[in-house]
């Protein structure tokens, strides 16, 4: 039997729960994402069998979790070969293949599917559920439970099971931070959190954050590994890495984090530092701007005394940046100037 749903998927009571992956052991954002958080175990046995080069297309990974009392099939669905490639059709279609086997093979009564592919993988729902329902439509005795796509849930409804982490010297001083900024009533996204981060950086302190020219300015891809590691321990909101971020500050983390730094009274310099430069620019476009006034007189080589060559530089950057008006960037490298942090 067919039914179908909407909603978090990760906590549908269904026996079987398929997992959407890639064939190369990430699982960096969205549903993946989402399930390496609930289900560290079957990450952990993922990632190994995709090390092994045992995830193929076409091919279930299937690991069981929980005990004998509360068993949970996870099957992971390879939808792409990787992350940062497209689905196609005939994955889902092999794949699926497979699936119908796999719940013969292991007595499966209940199963819930999320959309195939049909997210970040790019593919149309409508031709997937089609291929989902001429595929598996013929089982008998098994309750399928189709999720249709409704976007990723609300970060505060993502399940984390994962282990707490220890507190560092890098974390401590990221929490500081981002309470500074958060305290004063503004609401902290990713991208600010980004930006945040490269200040710190530029302070001085080592984040081993590797910081290139994006979209809306310097950009680390491994601070998302590092948000995504404290999320829902000294965090909440990060999310998925596809719905928009609302990061706030978890219970006594706060409490912890200057705990923590009370041994490392040197950082205070960093953080005072960062703190007085962004004073009055805590908003997004404001912290893209001041970060890309920086990013390219410190890492593009231009002088601070170049403003038209600064200017074209950035308008150059993509169409987004060329709407930035004159006056904000002006502003930018003023600030920046005046707080010593380009000369």
């Amino acid at each position: 039997m067919i039914s179908y749903r909407t909603g978090n998927i990760i906590i549908d009571d269904s026996e079987a729960i398929v997992n959407t992956v890639n064939c190369v052991g990430v699982m960096g954002k969205g549903l993946a994402l989402q399930f390496k958080k609930a289900f560290l175990d079957n990450f952990k046995q993922y990632k190994s069998a995709c090390d092994r080069k045992e995830v193929k297309i076409g091919k279930m990974f299937v690991t069981e979790q929980g005990d004998m009392f509360n068993r949970k099939i996870i099957i992971n669905f390879p939808t792409k070969d990787h992350w940062k490639g497209k689905s196609k059709y005939e994955y889902i279609e092999s794949g699926l293949d497979d699936l119908a086997i796999k719940i013969q093979e292991y007595g499966i009564k209940s199963i819930a599917i999320p959309p195939l592919g049909a997210g970040l993988g790019g593919l149309e729902w409508s031709t997937v559920k089609s291929m989902i329902i001429d595929k598996l439509g013929s089982i008998q005795d098994v309750s399928i439970n189709i999720y249709e796509p409704l976007g990723s849930p609300d970060a505060k409804d993502i399940v984390i099971n994962t282990k707490v982490p220890n507190m560092t010297k890098g974390r401590a001083l990221l929490l500081k931070l981002l309470g500074i900024y958060s305290s004063k009533g503004y609401e902290c996204t990713k991208l600010e959190a980004q930006k945040l981060a490269y200040f710190l950086q530029e302070a001085g302190v080592d984040l081993k954050l590797k910081y290139e020219a994006h979209n809306f300015g310097p950009y680390a891809d491994n601070l998302n590994h590092v948000l995504s590691h404290i999320d829902g321990h000294f965090i909440s909101g990060f999310g998925d890495r596809v719905a928009k971020s609302r990061i706030s500050i978890i219970n006594n983390s706060l409490d912890a984090a200057e705990e923590y730094l009370s041994n490392h009274p040197e950082s205070d310099e960093a953080i005072c530092k960062v703190e007085k430069l962004i004073r009055g620019y805590e908003t997004p476009l404001s912290m893209e701007v001041l970060s890309t006034v920086h990013w390219v007189v410190k890492h593009e080589g231009y002088s601070p005394n170049d403003f038209d060559s600064i200017k074209l530089f950035i308008y150059q950057w993509n169409d987004h940046k060329a709407s930035i008006k004159e006056k904000y960037l002006k502003k930018a490298l003023s600030r920046l100037e005046s707080n010593c942090w380009v000369s």
